[in-house]
């Protein structure tokens, strides 16, 4: 038998799934990744770049059932695997866990206290961890978090200005995105050799966005904040907004919180701004005025806040783009990078339209690099360390 560790990222109707060899390097490649979706609502899935198909039927109607028909899917996928570990993306790890952890039963319920703090995440991925138990109960799990890389950065980065009482139990600035940042830091070497331990500011621009701007490889300063709505515009997220809004919304306007919670997290972004699509590639093919002022909006917001994060970092050696936006889209790129010039950033136009990795000019002061995330494999690298595997 061949030792795997399966790696979960689940949401509210599907699981992302990745298996890798838990006997080779920490860097290899995933045997095989794919996704489960419409969980509850005629499951459908995909395993690599084979076509969907329905998961079979009698399974696809909950989490639990899922992960059940995907383990058998997997054994048998893979003659002589045995998968003898879980890692989950759980997007927050509040103020105690700072770093990838065993999942027991009391670190299950504190991951379900921080439920409120990322509704729309955290009891989703935690929906992942209760499947896989069912599915395999005596196989170790482990529980990776987007927030604990930017536990490194200074206080000042993390505190809010409110009374110090609030602070002290917990509303800080947190960050997201973690595990990709994480990601991006540990490759950079072999991209920029020792100077990937400069002053970088990534941007991962997908369906949600932010921005990170790390030194020596840790999180110096972050986009978002205390939830994911923080910072930059994202599909359907509004981003950074004055909170005098949200009262005038509520007392002037008599939306409740639940309201206002869907508005900020499901119609705004692109979606709101556009009223075209929450999807980037929608709204650049769109010849609607809107769509275009969506899309001068979303890149004037990650410019700004690159000159933000460079003020935090004193000065900017690269800027590298990541996710679905950020890898894919040359457009999105262009634009922010022409934003970014004042830096001393040079965008190398063909470059960027072949996309990359190296995207700026010979003789920028400022390298821009496109380089692909791979969050599961950090998870599966955190698991097999967690458990000394």
């Amino acid at each position: 038998m061949s030792d795997a560790v399966l790696v979960l990222n689940a949401g509210s109707s599907s699981i992302k799934f990745a298996l890798f060899s838990a006997e080779g390097p920490a860097d290899t490649q995933a045997l095989v990744s794919g996704l489960i979706e419409r969980i509850g609502a005629g499951a459908m899935y995909r395993f690599g770049h084979d076509p969907v198909a329905p998961v079979p039927e009698g399974h696809g109607d909950s989490h639990a059932g899922a992960m059940h028909w995907l383990v058998a899917a997997l054994m048998q996928r893979f003659d002589g695997i045995e998968i003898i570990a879980g890692g989950h993306r759980v997007v927050h790890g509040g103020a105690e866990f700072s770093a990838p952890v065993i999942v027991t039963p009391e670190v299950h319920a504190k991951l379900a206290a921080l439920s409120p703090l990322a509704p729309a995440h955290q009891p989703h991925n935690l929906s992942g961890v209760d499947a896989l138990a069912a599915a395999l109960p005596h196989v170790p799990q482990v529980a990776c978090f987007d927030t604990a890389f930017h536990r490194s950065q200074p206080r000042l980065a993390q505190l809010f200005a409110i009374p110090r009482a609030l602070s002290d139990e917990g509303v800080l600035r947190y960050g997201f995105h973690g595990l990709s940042y994480e990601y991006i830091a540990s490759v950079l070497p072999q991209y920029m050799g020792a100077r990937a331990q400069g002053r970088i500011i990534a941007a991962h621009l997908g369906h949600g966005a932010s921005m990170c701007a790390f030194e020596n490889g840790a999180s110096v300063a972050t986009s978002m904040g205390f939830t994911a709505l923080d910072g930059l515009m994202m599909g359907k997220r509004s981003g950074e907004i004055d909170p005098g809004v949200l009262l005038h919304l509520m007392r002037d306007r008599g939306m409740s919180v639940a309201e206002v919670d869907d508005l900020l997290s499901n119609r705004s972004g692109l979606l709101g701004v556009s009223g075209v699509s929450h999807d980037m590639r929608d709204v650049l093919a769109s010849p609607a005025p809107e769509a275009a002022e969506a899309v001068a909006l979303f890149c004037y917001r990650a410019a700004r806040m690159a000159g933000s994060l460079a003020a935090a970092l004193g000065g900017v050696d690269a800027i590298v783009f990541t996710a679905g936006i950020g890898e894919h889209a040359p457009e999105i790129r262009a634009r922010i990078m022409d934003g970014c010039r004042w830096l001393g950033l040079a965008p190398d136009t063909t470059a960027n339209l072949a996309g990359g990795p190296l995207i700026s000019a010979d003789g920028s002061a400022v390298a821009a690099y496109v380089i692909p995330t791979d969050e599961e494999r950090m998870i599966a690298h955190h698991t097999t360390t967690a458990l000394g595997l």
